[in-house]
Order: C-alpha cells, then sequence, then structure tokens
C-alpha cells in the first residue's frame, strides 16, 4: 500500500507585495513552508532576500498581501515560535560576553538578561545547546576569542535555546572558512530532522548540496523543488532580469522539452 505524504504548512504567503515609496521590493510573491522543509533562498543583491525574511519575522509589514504563521498555533505568543540568525556582520565584538550569556538572551524573557536573571534550569539547557552544537567548551570564552564558524554556532544556540520550530537563517556562512562552511551545513542538515530550516544564501555551489528546495528570488519569487546542474542555474539566474521566466525553468525545459515541475507566481 503506498503512503500520501502529507505536507503541514507552517508558514504561508499569499500574493505578497512590499514597497517603499511607490518602489515595489518583493512582487506578488507566494510560498508555502512546511514542517520538515530545508529550503535556501537564492537570488542577487538587492533581490529582496533579506526583505521578506524581515516580513516573516515580523520585522517588516507588507503593502499588499498576507503571510499566515500556523506556527503560532502551537505557541500563542509566537515569541518562541521562531528561531532568528542574522547575517553576521557589524557585531560588537567588544561586548564582555561570554558564548552562554549570548545563548541565555535566546531566552527573551523581559526583566531576565543575561545570567544573573536566568534560572539554573535556564543555564543548564544553554550549557547543553551549546554541547549539542559541538562548542560546549566554549561557554565560559568571550565571544570575541572565538572564530567566526564558532560564533556563529554560538548564534544558532541563542536560536535554538526557546525551541522554537522553524530556523530562520541570513547568510549564516558569510564568516567562515571553506572547511568550517562544510561542517556548518552538515549541522544544519541535522537540526533539519528536528527543525524546519528557511535560509538566505548567496552559495549556490555549496548549498545545493544541503537544501531540500530553493526558492529563487529577484523581485519574484519561484519555488523548486529540484533542479539539475547548480552551475548552469547560478550562471543563468544571476544574468536574468526580473521579468525573465525563472532560469531554472529555461534549462529544465532546453533538456526535456518539457517544463519541470515547479510552482509559479
Amino acid at each position: 500500500m503506498n503512503r500520501v505524504s502529507v505536507t503541514e504548512p507552517i508558514v504561508e504567503i499569499s500574493h505578497l507585495c512590499y514597497s517603499i515609496d511607490g518602489l515595489d521590493i518583493l512582487h506578488d510573491i507566494n510560498l508555502t513552508v512546511n514542517k520538515g522543509d530545508f529550503i535556501s533562498v537564492i537570488g542577487p543583491n538587492g533581490g529582496g532576500k533579506t526583505t521578506l525574511l524581515k516580513l516573516i519575522l515580523g520585522l517588516l509589514k507588507p503593502t499588499r498581501g498576507t503571510i499566515t504563521m500556523e506556527i503560532n498555533k502551537e505557541k500563542p505568543s509566537g515569541r518562541f515560535a521562531i528561531g532568528y540568525v542574522p547575517q553576521h556582520v557589524n557585531h560588537n565584538l567588544s561586548f564582555p560576553a561570554t558564548a552562554l550569556d549570548v545563548v541565555l538572551m535566546g531566552n527573551h524573557k523581559p526583566g531576565r538578561r543575561f545570567r544573573f536573571g536566568n534560572t539554573a534550569v535556564d543555564r543548564d539547557h544553554a550549557h547543553q545547546t551549546l554541547e549539542r552544537l559541538g562548542i560546549g567548551d566554549c561557554a565560559g570564552r568571550k565571544i570575541i576569542a572565538l572564530s567566526g564558524g564558532q560564533r556563529q554556532r554560538v548564534l544558532i544556540a541563542r536560536a535554538l535555546v526557546s525551541q522554537p520550530k522553524l530556523l530562520v537563517l541570513d547568510e549564516p556562512t558569510a564568516s567562515i572558512d571553506t572547511k568550517g562552511q562544510t561542517e556548518f551545513y552538515e549541522l544544519l542538515v541535522e537540526l533539519n530532522k528536528e527543525l524546519t530550516i528557511l535560509m538566505v544564501s548567496h552559495d549556490l555551489l555549496v548549498v545545493s548540496n544541503y537544501a531540500k528546495s530553493f526558492a529563487c528570488l529577484n523581485r519574484r519569487l519561484h519555488y523548486h523543488q529540484s533542479f539539475g546542474s547548480s552551475v548552469e542555474v547560478f550562471d543563468a539566474f544571476y544574468s536574468c532580469s526580473v521579468e525573465e521566466m525563472c532560469p531554472v525553468d529555461v534549462i529544465s525545459k532546453d533538456k526535456s522539452g518539457v517544463m519541470n515541475e515547479a510552482d509559479h507566481d
């Protein structure tokens, strides 16, 4: 007997538009994030990738369209539903915080900031989260003393300590060397066994080995469960205009004579 795959939407985006001074940054975006997905959002600089994440996180409001957060039904406050790892830029490394201090900030509990405001249970859970990410020995070390890869793991631990259902990452490997990037993506694959992941990345040639599906975003969005040659997609995507057909579909049609099973907007 064949089993029917049942999808469980946790974020549904419908006809989403975002404009600044009348200029569309994002136009008619449709995307469903299902439980267990590992979606990589790819596209050129200025294509709207970070803006899309900020809209999902509620940091920006859509000009038109809707974002339905089904994930919030499990956690009504929505406070712990999403773990967010921002771009690793402009961090104040001189701030006198240890890795454990940073992770404890992920609890987001008013009046209980930093280590002295957290319970023994909170601290134990933070230690366990660092151990899970392979950097338990960094708990007492200052952030400034850690490598780029270690700091990114600390930021992920901060996002995970509140036990979210969705992990959102924005260019998470920007400050990590090649070896560290491979280890980082392998870590994400392990986390994806328990978490849904939505990640913005420029590293198409690398992330294509790890993500389950891709959203090509350049003002408009085209979603794909799979594609062929990542090199061809990379070359085509970064040379296309926002009004053209998605290059992934063009490549698929050229090779097979028929369109692949991609969702179109």
